[in-house]
């Protein structure tokens, strides 16, 4: 078993300095500001973890609209790779959205807080892939077609039957719902702690 060397170390360091990085002086009404927005995503996200995703109420949500767009343009980025990545780039491209924004925001805008941000989205749109995954079995959710996935068109009915999964749609429809669940408190969890961290340099 090999020991961390010292370059392991200073990567991780530098990786939780930039996790938890904070200005000096924090306006003590930007803090104030992010305290507001926090409760109310603290709010949102609980809003949204309690819906039942077996019957795809997401779908009614606000965020289920702009994730919407996201799904259908990852279809076409993913089309060159073929009908399966085609597919399966619906869900990649509104998963992947959230995290580009988060990483973009932490790596680029030196901005933990707006990351946490941004992992909250991703949280969100794990919940809104959840129904879909879960609809694959018994098929229910009216798609963008108008028509239920039993006729057609169902991403995920065609990607667990290309991998024997279908049978199992609804357990990962449900661990996919309850990873998205711990994601947004993880997010949350996160953004807290940088208001604390802030507290302590507002001027």
């Amino acid at each position: 078993m090999t020991r961390p060397t010292a370059d392991d170390e200073a990567d991780r360091e530098g990786w939780w300095s930039r996790l938890t990085e904070v200005p000096d002086q924090v306006s003590s009404t930007a803090l104030w500001l992010r305290c507001l927005l926090w409760v109310a995503f603290g709010v949102w996200g609980v809003s949204l973890i309690a819906l039942d995703y077996r019957d795809g109420a997401m779908g009614a949500t606000f965020l289920h609209r702009p994730l919407l767009i996201f799904h259908e343009a990852g279809h076409v980025i993913f089309m060159p790779l073929g009908e399966w990545f085609t597919v399966l780039g619906g869900t990649l491209g509104q998963l992947v959205m959230p995290l580009v924004l988060a990483g973009a925001l932490l790596v680029t805008n030196r901005d933990p807080f707006g990351a946490s941000i941004g992992l909250w989205f991703f949280g969100v749109s794990l919940l809104d892939v959840a129904p879909y995954m879960y609809d694959a079995l018994h098929p229910q959710l009216m798609l963008l077609n108008g028509q239920t996935g039993e006729e057609g068109g169902h991403d995920w009915i065609f990607l667990f039957s290309s991998m024997g999964l279908l049978p199992k749609a609804q357990l990962i429809g449900g661990l996919t719902r309850a990873l998205g669940a711990l994601v947004i408190i993880g997010a949350l969890a996160w953004a807290g702690w940088l208001l604390r961290l802030q507290y302590a340099h507002r001027t």
